[in-house]
């Protein structure tokens, strides 16, 4: 005798979640605090912006501004006018590609032998390593190092090698391939990979994440940084364009960015041309930022699991 089995519908239960008071007024307090800091952060960015495609008479007058009053484009005319500017945009764009292929070579070869657990004195070189975190030689030795004794001033190369290569990108570096299966390395060695083919052809297309994110931050280090090139470099051909904004914000503007007659007939002022070469300079490296955001919680969390 066959018993049939009835099958007893399933009851769907809605759990129905009640926030307190408590927590409507604390996450309030989160919203507005977190609205209060977007305005500070984006607000002086603004202005700037405003002030550069503003009229002279407009861009000196105090107070705040959220849109133009007269349209005016005059300053960024004069700056693209000028020769000086896209010399330090060409030599801009040398030392950042230079600086990204030589850095992040540097970091991933150095990572990927202190992540191998069978490096002699693993633990030795990655505590030398971290020390130079808290030691330095300082300015004067790492000076005297790149000009006398390696005779690299005025190249490209003084403004890159002194910082080619950062603790906390070989760090996080480290620790991303730390957290990679162990067993698709010995896979690959029993196949008869060797250590580079095992990280050129196994660690590396799976490090894209963490790839992406050194990378951000090693570009935008270059494209911001002036210090090296202001000690090393005096000709004045291989300035980068922080070190020609800086001059035109710290000096007369117009004579920075004089480019004949044609500029001189423009209504410019010191104001509004200040306010255009911030935008020149930032512009282009915070258009990188939305293309590689999504790599960064996942590079840095990943990168961050193991010591």
């Amino acid at each position: 005798m066959s018993v049939k089995k009835e099958q007893l519908p399933r009851r769907m239960h809605t759990v129905h979640v009640y926030e307190s008071r408590g927590e409507w007024l604390f996450q309030g307090i989160i919203v507005f605090i977190m609205v209060v800091m977007s305005v500070t952060f984006i607000y002086p960015y603004w202005h700037v912006f405003v002030t550069s495609i503003s009229s002279p008479d407009v861009a000196q007058s105090s107070g705040f501004k959220l849109w133009p009053k007269v349209f005016s484009l005059d300053a960024y005319r004069q700056m693209f006018m000028t020769k000086t500017l896209w010399t330090g945009y060409k030599n801009t764009l040398i030392v950042v590609a230079m600086a990204w292929s030589v850095s992040i070579s540097l970091n991933i070869l150095g990572a990927y032998s202190l992540s191998r657990r069978t490096l002699p004195l693993r633990g030795l070189f990655t505590g030398i390593i971290i020390t130079t975190m808290f030691l330095q030689g300082g300015m004067i030795p790492t000076y005297l190092l790149v000009r006398k004794t390696l005779n690299m001033g005025n190249t490209y190369w003084a403004v890159i090698l002194p910082q080619c290569i950062s603790v906390s990108h070989l760090v996080i570096m480290r620790n991303y391939f730390m957290n990679l299966p162990q067993e698709l390395e010995e896979a690959s060695i029993i196949d008869g990979a060797n250590s580079f083919q095992v990280l050129i052809r196994v660690f590396l297309p799976l490090s894209g994440p963490m790839i992406a994110t050194i990378s951000l931050w090693i570009i935008v280090s270059n494209w911001n940084a002036y210090f090296n090139c202001l000690l090393y470099i005096t000709d004045s051909s291989k300035y980068v364009l922080q070190i020609i904004m800086r001059r035109i914000i710290q000096t007369d503007s117009k004579e920075m960015t004089s480019a004949g007659e044609a500029a001189d007939q423009l209504s410019t002022d010191t104001v509004t041309l200040r306010a255009a070469s911030i935008m020149l300079a930032t512009i282009p490296i915070i258009s990188v930022y939305p293309l590689l955001q999504k790599h960064f919680v996942k590079g840095v969390l990943v990168g961050s699991l193991k010591g």
